[in-house]
C-alpha cells in the first residue's frame, strides 16, 4: 500500500509540474540574471544624442555587448577593461567622488566612415577605443584613435592626441 504524501510535498509536486508555473519561474530567473548583467554594463541599450557633438556626428546610438550602432551602421565592440572613478573623471566631466566604474571597449571604426553631416569620429583616423560611463539616464562616450590603450589620467588626457571627442546621450 502506497504511503499518503504530505500536503506540502503534494503541493510542491503540483506546482513544479505545472507548465505555466515553470515558464514563469524560468522567466523570473532570466530577468534576475539579465538585471545583474545590466548593472555591470549600464551603457547597454538605446540612447538619444544630447550633446552638440553627438547630435552633429553620431545621432542616436545603440549599444549591445558585442555591437555599437551609429547612424544605422553596426560596429563590433569588445570590452577591454573597467575604468575606475578617477579614470572616468579624467576624461568626462563627472564628480569622481560619486561616479562609479566605466568601461573601455576595443572598436574598429574606419577613419573613412562618414556619419551625420559627413562627419567622422576621429578626423579621418581609425577609431580604435571607446570609453563609456553611464550615470542614471545619461551616457558619456569618448572615442580614441591609435593602437595603444589610452592612458586615463588628467595629464595624459589633456595632452592626448588620440582623444577624438566626447559625446553625451540620454534615455
Amino acid at each position: 500500500m502506497a504511503r499518503p504524501r504530505g500536503l506540502l510535498k503534494w503541493s510542491l509536486d503540483v506546482i513544479l509540474n505545472d507548465m505555466k508555473f515553470r515558464n514563469l519561474l524560468c522567466a523570473a530567473a532570466g530577468l534576475a540574471l539579465m538585471s545583474g548583467a545590466l548593472s555591470n554594463a549600464q551603457e547597454l541599450g538605446f540612447w538619444r544624442a544630447s550633446s552638440s557633438s553627438a547630435v552633429s556626428t553620431t545621432g542616436d546610438i545603440g549599444i549591445s555587448e558585442v555591437k555599437i550602432a551609429i547612424d544605422f551602421n553596426n560596429f563590433d565592440i569588445v570590452r577591454a577593461s573597467n575604468l575606475e572613478p578617477a579614470q572616468v573623471g579624467s576624461v568626462f566631466d563627472v564628480d569622481i567622488n560619486t561616479s562609479g566604474k566605466g568601461h573601455l571597449y576595443k572598436v574598429n571604426i574606419p577613419g573613412s566612415k562618414k556619419f551625420l553631416h559627413k562627419n567622422t569620429l576621429c578626423e579621418g583616423e581609425d577609431t580604435q577605443w571607446m570609453a563609456a560611463y553611464a550615470e542614471g539616464r545619461t551616457l558619456h562616450l569618448a572615442f580614441f584613435s591609435g593602437q595603444k590603450i589610452p592612458v586615463f589620467t588628467l595629464d595624459a588626457i589633456s595632452n592626448s592626441s588620440s582623444l577624438c571627442g566626447t559625446f553625451t546621450y540620454t534615455r
